[in-house]
C-alpha cells in the first residue's frame, strides 16, 4: 500500500504471534514488544546519513562513523511507551518528545491531551511510534502537531496497521513514511483492528 514497508523478518513474525496471544501475560507483552521494536528500528533507520570520525583501537588508529542525522522519537501516549524502550536500545542518540492522544469510543477520533517536543524539529529526523494504526486518525493528529512545531522529516513506525488507517495516513500525508509489522484485515464496529491483539496500552500496563 501507499507509503507502507511491511517489515518481513522471522523475528518479527514470531514476536507478532506471541503478541497476538491472549494468554500472554503482562510481562511477556512488554518484553516482546521491546524486542520487537529493537528489530523494526533497523528497517525504519535503514539510510540514516553518517560522518566519519577518528577511532583509536587498542593497536592503531582508524575511521569510524557516527550518526550524521540527529533524532527525534516521538511515542504517542500512553500504548507508544511500549515502543520506545526498543528503539532507543538501538538508537542511544536519540532524543525524546511525547504526545498524548486518546480514542473517543464514540466518534473513533482523536482527542489531544499533552504534547512535549525537544527543540530543532525541523533539523531532525522525527520517529513517530505507535502500536497500532487502526482509524489513522491519531496517527495523522500527531503528524499534524508535529508538522506544526516544525517538523519537516518524519516516519511512522507501527507494529499492526489495519488497511483504512494506512489509506487515512497516506491521503492526509503522503510525504511521512509508514512501517508495520504486519498488515492486518480490517477494523471491527468498535475500531478495534482484526485479528489484531487487543489493546496494546492495556496489555502493556495490566489495565485490561
Amino acid at each position: 500500500m501507499t507509503n507502507l514497508t511491511i517489515i518481513d523478518h522471522p523475528l518479527i513474525k514470531r514476536d507478532v504471534a506471541i503478541l497476538r496471544d491472549a494468554t500472554a501475560s503482562n510481562h511477556t507483552f512488554r518484553t516482546t514488544l521491546r524486542r520487537i521494536s529493537s528489530i523494526m528500528a533497523f528497517t525504519v533507520t535503514h539510510d540514516l546519513r553518517v560522518r566519519k570520525t577518528r577511532v583509536r583501537t587498542p593497536l592503531e588508529e582508524t575511521t569510524g562513523y557516527v550518526l550524521a542525522d540527529d533524532i527525534v522519537i516521538v511515542p504517542v501516549l500512553r500504548a507508544g511507551l511500549g515502543l520506545i524502550d526498543g528503539f532507543l536500545d538501538v538508537l542511544p542518540e536519540a532524543r525524546v518528545g511525547h504526545v498524548g492522544l486518546y480514542r473517543n469510543e464514540r466518534t473513533l477520533e482523536p482527542v489531544d491531551y499533552y504534547s512535549k517536543f525537544p527543540q530543532g524539529l525541523a533539523k531532525s529526523l522525527v520517529i513517530l511510534l505507535d502500536p497500532m494504526l487502526a482509524t489513522g486518525g491519531s496517527a495523522s493528529a500527531a503528524i499534524t502537531f508535529l508538522k506544526r512545531r516544525g517538523a519537516r522529516r518524519i516516519r511512522f513506525a507501527a507494529l499492526v496497521a489495519a488497511p483504512v488507517g494506512v489509506k487515512r495516513v497516506a491521503a492526509n500525508h503522503p510525504d511521512v513514511p509508514m512501517y508495520a509489522a504486519v498488515l492486518d484485515r480490517k477494523l471491527n464496529d468498535r475500531g478495534y483492528i482484526l485479528p489484531g491483539l487487543g489493546d496494546a496500552g492495556d496489555r502493556l500496563f495490566g489495565t485490561e
